[in-house]
């Protein structure tokens, strides 16, 4: 009876332990994908910074991470453009997804699905689908708008203002009820829906509508990082802690308003030295 009990206790605590180690061998990985993309953007941005800044008419300088490079043509410069965004945005955003993919993962599991694994990594690729769509119309809008700089210098001078106000905004954003709305959908994302995306298709239109909330609730804190430079390190790790705590913290709409309030201050801050300037 004795060793029938022990044999007994012993599965159970490998039943026990197992789910720990699938946690582990999960998180394991969200980690070393992290560093990968992470590195990947130091080596980016090091790059970039290496080639310089033009500077411009109204005192502020272009970076080349909008122009194409010697003999490279727009298409190219484009789809490298699109492609180090996603792996940077990939390591801004993972610390805050993989929370909710490891909770869609335990709860495909507990629905009897066996491809918990596989769904998981489609919710990933959807996900990252909707920032490289976000990529394009940003690199879009980016060249156009510093094309159109390049040839109207009275343009370039409104740059540091327009730039000002556009993170202004960006901080009265995080005030609003849309923000409200789309934090709170990315803080509960893993209450709604999960057991039901067993499916390829269920998996996909997850992951899609994680990214499109997760890129909304984002937009004003992804438009400061734009403005202030994307090749920016120490903006990027505020950027990526802030958006952390947001997702992550047990007040997170109160966060979401500090954000906003440190970011008001800096659209404050570059108005007066545009006006200053001008």
């Amino acid at each position: 009876m004795d060793a029938a009990g022990a044999t007994l206790g012993g599965n159970v605590s490998r039943r026990a332990v197992a789910p720990r180690v699938s946690q582990r061998a999960f998180f394991g990985v969200m980690a070393l994908v992290f560093a990968v993309c992470a590195a990947l953007t130091i080596v980016w941005c090091a790059s970039m910074q290496a080639m310089g800044e033009m500077p411009m008419p109204g005192g502020w300088t272009l970076s080349m991470t909008w122009a194409p490079m010697c003999g490279q043509k727009w298409p190219r410069a484009a789809l490298s453009f699109v492609g180090m965004w996603v792996v940077m945005m990939a390591a801004m955003m993972l610390p805050s997804l993989a929370p909710m993919l490891w909770r869609y993962h335990e709860a495909v599991g507990r629905s009897g699905v066996s491809r918990a694994a596989s769904l998981t990594a489609l919710v990933s690729v959807a996900y990252l689908f909707v920032w490289s769509v976000a990529g394009v119309a940003v690199f879009a809008f980016g060249g156009a708008l510093i094309a159109l700089a390049l040839h109207l210098p009275v343009l370039a001078r409104a740059v540091p203002v327009a730039a000002g106000l556009a993170v202004l905004a960006a901080g009265a954003l995080q005030f609003s009820p849309s923000k409200a709305r789309f934090l709170a959908c990315c803080r509960t994302a893993d209450a709604h829906g999960p057991t039901q995306a067993t499916t390829v298709h269920a998996a996909l239109l997850h992951g899609l509508r994680l990214g499109v909330h997760c890129g909304c609730c984002c937009a004003g804190l992804t438009t400061v990082l734009l403005i202030h430079g994307a090749m920016d390190l120490r903006a990027m790790a505020l950027l990526t802690a802030a958006i952390t705590a947001e997702r992550l913290a047990p007040a997170g709409g109160r966060v979401a308003q500090a954000n906003g309030v440190a970011v008001v201050a800096m659209g404050l801050s570059m108005l007066a030295r545009a006006f200053g300037q001008s």
